[in-house]
């Protein structure tokens, strides 16, 4: 492991893949392309792997409103994890994606959120497993046998009727998880309507790790986050409640534990913008 909770190295991972108490998830995924990270993983993933995919596993249909990536339902989800041989607060779930944590911090919130705190992001991700020359495989894992009864955190989420009702008081800071130009509203690749949630300030997920993948050290992370030292209630959103759970992993690190998210995210808030009244 590392210093630090919730994450662990190549070479930690490396020495722990025949240990039975260790399930590794390659959540691998490209918005556009849903079969995109399925058929990478069935190219090459790391042995012993499952694949979890963002729109079928990760989140439930999409409806009008609640965004483009709500959460999953919560027996489904937990079929899942059993399937995967994960043992409610006992096995250590190991994710990663080749995209700076994008992917992979969504399980990674969703586990906690379920109640299962042993679980942790290969830091480098996919990308530094296969720099550092690690074994890969396109086998196939075969199903495990889990016991998993969740226990949400129902208090870790905010609807849009709780965004708007708290995001302007002095005690809570609402944060926008998008790249920049897409929260000036000068870019939007997805969303019907560009722009942000008034009120919102921005701090990219990117920021939380360098370009090659990998986590920022403590300093740097306690740097991005000092003007929080002293607030109450933060919350997280991006365009879906994916990326935000970036932010979350770095706040959670730094011992915000109370930073909630928005899983509609802005896909859920312009949605209503966007009702055409006859």
């Amino acid at each position: 492991m590392s210093q630090l909770p919730y994450i662990v190295s190549c070479e930690w991972l490396a020495n722990q893949l025949s240990n039975p108490q260790v399930v590794i998830i390659d959540c691998r995924f490209r918005l556009g392309q849903p079969d995109w990270g399925e058929q990478s993983y069935q190219v090459a993933h790391i042995p012993g792997a499952y694949h979890l995919n963002l729109d079928r596993d990760l989140s439930s249909e999409v409806t009008t409103h609640g965004g483009r990536h709500p959460l999953p339902d919560v027996s489904l989800f937990t079929e899942k994890l059993e399937k995967m041989g994960i043992i409610l607060g006992e096995t250590l779930v190991i994710a990663y994606d080749d995209l700076r944590f994008a992917f992979a911090a969504r399980l990674w919130w969703l586990l906690r959120y379920f109640g299962h705190e042993k679980v942790a992001l290969l830091d480098g991700g996919w990308t530094a497993w296969q720099k550092q020359g690690y074994p890969v495989t396109n086998q196939t894992t075969a199903p495990g046998l889990g016991n998993f009864s969740p226990m949400l955190h129902s208090d870790w989420v905010v609807d849009i009727e709780d965004v708007k009702s708290t995001k302007d008081l002095p005690s809570v800071v609402l944060i926008d998880s998008r790249d920049s130009d897409r929260y000036r509203g000068e870019r939007e690749p997805i969303d019907p309507i560009a722009g942000h949630i008034p009120g919102a300030i921005n701090s990219p997920w990117k920021q939380v790790t360098n370009s090659e993948g990998y986590l920022l050290p403590l300093e740097k992370l306690q740097a991005l986050w000092q003007d929080r030292n002293e607030t109450e209630e933060i919350i997280v959103y991006c365009g879906s409640g994916v990326t935000a759970c970036v932010n979350l992993f770095s706040l959670v690190l730094l011992g915000f534990p109370t930073a909630k998210l928005y899983p509609g995210g802005w896909s859920d808030w312009c949605s209503y913008l966007n009702v055409k009244i006859l």
